[in-house]
């Protein structure tokens, strides 16, 4: 893909972002204090009192089972500073992503409570949501965009209409500076089928796709998971220059090594959701030393501490002595060289019989499970003053929670999934060659059918396997529509675009593509069949069923949790479709308890308004003169006309009525037919409007 390099910012009457981020200033990482000359850079950044987070869990007690409580998050204490890497580890199970999910207003259900203060002043969890961006540990990203195209898109969402299309670019073009991805800028993201950027360079693009409006806090969920340890340190390294430019950066990591330990500002120790150590990397040895374990010469503290946590989380003593010396700074008695271990049968029983005896009471401050985000850029730096508390009203320009119009999300939307169908060509190219070959295959197969009543089975043959073929061509999507769900729901995380914006752009951009499917199967079967009836009222009838199976399959992929159930539940429940359609079984043979489904089947009006184009036209074709008899096929015992006599007994309104579909009109079948295309949208959006919601329960 060309494009236009841009160096700078030329307009001086709008907000530039040079103006917004403010200027980077150097300074040494580990160990570095807070500069009072800095403080627009540096300063308290993010505060966290007594955060306890509690979930109820069933328990076998007894051959019972009984609901408990269980804390995971123990009245966690602390801060991240403004212009630090605070990096937030501990052994499995620690509660590190909760903890940061916790920090980031990411925990809607349980017992959630504590006080965070954003320099010094409240913020609310919606609040939370405008000035933070989360970054997760996959990497949900379309794999046809470049790196440029991809950062593009961010920008068009995520920074105010006030920029300028040359701003967002050179603010692209400066994102991927500072990120080291000029050499990638023109490749494809890429994924198992198609090359691309590598681990490395994709994991920095998420982070990337996040701060491209310069956000205040930074969370990132294990970002060097997965990633070499040069790659893992590239990664670390560029956070620090987020961090450098006043932005408040906190992640989770498993095991660093020691030289992306030389990068991180702050340590976060957690074990089992309590607070074992929280200060400078530096300050680490003294700590150990304070506790009676003194790092020897040569060896790692931070892997000394992970071992001192380890082995007194499985003594007599457990943790409490760790969390009550980081606490008061006061070694407590029995906290020696060595703790006697606990038989290892006896460990989890000791733990939670001591958990449950240390519960506290939470504090008062409850955090909101509202999501929002604000609709301007907001500088890294900016006074707190600016922001709304839960105490205070919001301004005007902060209650909207999208940075642009939804014309504009529209635009934006439609452009990058035209990218991606244009890209991916082989999605529509294999359902338009399954069409064209099975409208060839049913075209010998029914050729030129006759106006007798066998020639009526074979139309009715014809027609419903027609539309079964169509409903069946979509099914192919649910993986793809199960991707972009997942990225759907980080991208909405913060608001980056409307729910409404991306179904309707969804929409518009594969209409023309199922015009295209429903043409093939017309020009390919019309002439050859010689069918009777609107040539263009049968194109229409197909396309209406495109679009509601279409509409159908991402209603379906919004509920599965993977694309394996999704297959299986949209065949399971076009076949039921299928079977109560009026084809096998007329309405009037369908118990009654069934008969709601006949309602409900999608397939029941295209096939309904096939055959009233077919066999109610004005051809006024006669398909029987003589005595008749039943006919096995569909059809069955047909009824003759009562103006039946000696010339013709069965005409075309005769098929209808023996079909139950007399009175049957095709306007009113594909209305509802599209009646039934919007309401399965309409689902789509409410489950991921209210439903999907990217946040911990």
């Amino acid at each position: 893909m060309a494009r236009q390099k841009h160096n700078g910012l030329h307009r001086h009457d709008q907000p530039t972002l040079q103006n917004l981020l403010g200027s980077a200033t150097p300074y040494s990482h580990a160990g570095s204090e807070y500069s009072e000359k800095n403080d627009k850079l540096y300063g308290p950044g993010l505060v966290f009192e007594d955060l306890l987070y509690s979930v109820s869990k069933k328990v076998k007690k007894e051959g019972k089972s009984v609901v408990t409580s269980v804390d995971l998050l123990h009245n966690i204490s602390g801060e991240a500073l403004k212009g630090h890497v605070t990096a937030v580890l501990g052994p499995s199970g620690a509660g590190k992503s909760t903890f940061l999910d916790a920090l980031a207003g990411r925990i809607c259900k349980g017992s959630l409570r504590g006080r965070v203060t954003v320099d010094g002043r409240a913020v609310s969890t919606s609040m939370m949501k405008r000035i933070s961006s989360y970054v997760m540990q996959d990497d949900q990203l379309f794999p046809m965009l470049t790196v440029y195209e991809t950062f593009l898109f961010a920008a068009n969402v995520r920074l105010p209409s006030a920029f300028t299309p040359e701003e967002k670019k050179a603010r692209v073009e400066e994102l991927i500076t500072q990120l080291g991805l000029e050499h990638a800028a023109d490749t494809y993201i890429g994924n198992e089928g198609v090359r691309g950027v590598s681990g490395g360079e994709r994991r920095r693009v998420s982070i990337g796709v996040d701060i491209i409006h310069g956000p205040s806090l930074l969370f990132l969920d294990e970002p060097t998971s997965g990633l070499d340890s040069t790659s893992a340190f590239v990664v670390v390294e560029r956070l620090r220059d987020i961090a450098q430019r006043g932005s408040t950066v906190i992640l989770t990591i498993h095991q660093p090594s020691y030289r992306i330990q030389q990068l991180l500002n702050r340590l976060i120790v957690l074990a089992r959701g309590k607070l074992i150590y929280l200060g400078k990397p530096d300050a680490l040895e003294d700590h150990l030393a304070g506790l009676g374990r003194p790092v020897p010469d040569g060896e790692n503290a931070l892997e000394n501490l992970l071992d001192v946590i380890k082995e007194y989380d499985e003594s007599d003593l457990g943790l409490e002595p760790l969390v009550q010396f980081q606490r008061d700074g006061v070694r407590p008695d029995g906290l020696g060289a060595e703790a006697t271990p606990l038989p290892s049968k006896n460990r989890n029983r000791n733990y939670y019989q001591k958990q449950q005896r240390q519960q506290q009471q939470p504090v008062d401050v409850s955090v909101s499970c509202t999501v929002a985000l604000d609709d301007r850029f907001q500088p890294a730096h900016a006074p707190y003053s600016d922001f709304s508390t839960d105490d205070e009203e919001e301004s005007e320009e902060w209650r909207h929670k999208f940075a642009n119009p939804w014309s504009r999300e529209l635009v934006v939307l439609m452009w990058r999934n035209y990218k991606n169908v244009y890209r991916t060509p082989e999605l529509f190219l294999s359902r338009e060659l399954v069409i064209v070959v099975m409208s060839a295959m049913l075209a010998t197969l029914f050729k030129r059918p006759k106006d007798t009543l066998d020639g009526v089975n074979e139309l009715m043959n014809f027609y419903i396997f027609a539309v079964c073929l169509l409903f069946f061509s979509s099914n192919d999507a649910v993986p793809t529509f199960i991707q972009e769900r997942f990225i759907f729901i980080r991208e909405a995380s913060h608001n980056a675009y409307r729910a409404s914006s991306y179904v309707i752009a969804n929409l518009i951009v594969n209409l023309p593509f199922l015009a295209i499917q429903a043409l093939t199967f017309v020009v390919i079967t019309w002439w050859t069949l010689r069918l009777h009836g609107s040539v263009f009222t049968i194109w229409l009838i197909l396309f209406a069923s495109l679009i509601t199976t279409n509409s159908f399959v991402m209603f379906v992929s919004a509920v599965v949790p993977n694309y394996i159930m999704g297959y299986a539940v949209v065949i399971a429940i076009t076949a039921l479709f299928f079977l109560n359609c009026g084809y096998f079984l007329k309405r009037s043979q369908i118990p009654g308890v069934w008969l709601p489904l006949h309602y409900i089947s999608t397939i029941k009006y295209p096939f309904e308004a096939l055959l009233v184009n077919q066999f109610d036209n004005g051809y006024h074709a006669c398909y029987a003169n003589g005595p008749v008899f039943e006919k096995p096929g569909p059809l069955g015992k047909v009824h003759t006309s009562v103006t039946s006599n000696s010339s013709c007994t069965v005409d075309g309104t005769d098929v209808l009525k023996t079909m139950d579909m007399g009175g049957a009109r095709i306007g009113v079948d594909v209305l509802v037919l599209l009646a039934w295309g919007v309401f399965y949208r309409l689902l789509f959006y409410v489950i991921i409007r209210f439903y999907s919601k990217n946040q911990r329960h």
